[in-house]
Formats: C-alpha cells, structure tokens, sequence
C-alpha cells in the first residue's frame, strides 16, 4: 500500500511573519544560509547549550565549526520565536540514533522539529502532534550515482533509475536520496533502516510518494513526502506523518530585519 501526494507544488519562499504561530495541520519549512560573519556566529555560540559547544570544539576545520554553531543557534532562534522562550533558555534530548527534540515537552501539541545542512545551506522543519523529517543534499555531477545506487537503494528504485535518460539519472538519484533521507529522520532511525527497506517515487514529474516498505506496506501510508526548492544546484524533500498537511516556507533571516 503506498502512500498518496500531498500536491505536486513545490511551495515558494515568503518572509517570516511578526508572530510565529503553527497549527496542527502545518509544516512551517525555514530556510537559512550558514555562512555569517564572525561576530554573528559568536553570538549564536552563546545560545547554545555545554553539550554543544563541546560538539563545536571537535571540529577539525574552522567553516565546519561556525557551520554548526550557526546552524544550532538558528534552530534555537527560530524555536524560541514559536515558544516566546530566548534560544538559551531551551533544552534537547535525543533519541536512540541521535534525533534532536525538545527536553520535558511531552504533550500532544509539542513542537516537533527537524533540520539538515549541506556546504553552507540549511532546511529546518516545525510541526506539532505529527513527526517530521528534512533533507537538503548539494547535486554533484562527479558522484557515479548508478553504482551507488546499486549499493544502497532498492531494486525497484535501481530500476527505476536506470530506465531514465542519461542526462536525466542525476537529477533523479538526488531527488530519490533526499526522500528517503527524509523519511528515515522522521521516523527517527536514521540508517538503522536500511535504505532498501523501502522505495520511493524518482521519476521526473512523478509526485513525491513512499511507494513501499517492507516488512510492513501498510508503514507506507502514514506518511506523506514533498519536494522542496531550495539553492540553485540542491535538491531537498520533507516527510511527515499523516496527510493533508499544508507546507508553508519562510526564510531565515527575514530580508526586513537585521540579521541575528
């Protein structure tokens, strides 16, 4: 049993309102560049909490440290809008393959939120009372993505793949790695589910779906996936619970405003 679309459209990016309001029925979508100013990222890095600064420290290089002190505190910032609380004042836990949620909220109506970065560009999405995944992957002409498809997609995605035009399979594969990128970090498992456990629609002008999963199909149909358009040269998708939610994208930092 697979899962029906949401819509073909892929939503386009508004400024953030004053007010930061979600509703049930909503997944707000923000988009955030990372690379910002020493100064900005200082001010960021005091927002976050020891156990992140400490994660901070072990990066190697200096633009993948700024890289994720900018893109905690934005998440922070943007989860403290949603909840009148300053960014500091909030505090994660994490589950069992390392998927970030809010510490001591444990309603049916909590925020629940997930992000994903790539060479500087970054996707966070918000919902309440449904569980939500994102992935944002920067399309590489250079990658051999029959052979890697090989490796780790499914056969009916591998087939799928290789009935496309030449010209027309890179596209595709990033298209079908950032689906299911997405849908295994709303369930929350990472790659503990194998990737060939499920498959996933990739075709150009092909509504993004959850085509199969195995052992369970009927897994497929609580989930809906949607495309989303970030940067010239990525590709991204979204995957949450349930259906007939409406995607809303915002971008970070507001053009109106000053940056954070």
């Amino acid at each position: 049993m697979k899962a029906a679309p949401i819509t073909t459209a892929v939503p386009s990016w508004r400024s953030a309102p004053e007010t930061l309001v979600i509703d049930r029925d909503e997944v707000h979508i923000w988009q955030a560049t990372l690379d910002q100013t020493p100064l900005q990222t200082q001010s960021f890095f005091h927002t976050l909490a020891a156990d992140e600064r400490a994660r901070a420290g072990r990066f190697y290089f200096d633009r993948d440290r700024a890289h994720f002190i900018v893109a905690r505190g934005v998440l922070r910032a943007i989860l403290g809008g949603y909840m009148n609380r300053t960014p500091e004042s909030l505090s994660f836990c994490y589950g069992p393959h390392g998927k970030p949620a809010l510490a001591g909220e444990s309603d049916g109506e909590t925020i629940r939120f997930n992000l994903s970065h790539c060479h500087g560009a970054a996707l966070y999405a918000f919902t309440r009372s449904r569980e939500v995944g994102v992935d944002i992957e920067r399309i590489r002409d250079d990658l051999a993505v029959a052979e890697i498809a090989d490796r780790f997609f499914s056969r009916r995605e591998v087939a799928m793949l290789r009935m496309l035009p030449t010209e027309q399979q890179h596209c595709a594969f990033f298209r079908c790695w950032t689906r299911k990128e997405a849908y295994i970090k709303a369930r929350g498992e990472g790659l503990s589910l194998p990737l060939d456990r499920f498959d996933v629609s990739l075709a150009p002008g092909e509504p993004a779906v959850i085509l199969g999963t195995r052992p369970d199909p009927s897994e497929a149909s609580r989930w809906s996936v949607q495309d989303l358009a970030p940067a010239a040269g990525f590709a991204a998708a979204l995957a949450a619970e349930g259906h007939g939610w409406r995607v809303t994208c915002w971008q970070w930092p507001d053009p109106r405003r000053p940056s954070v």
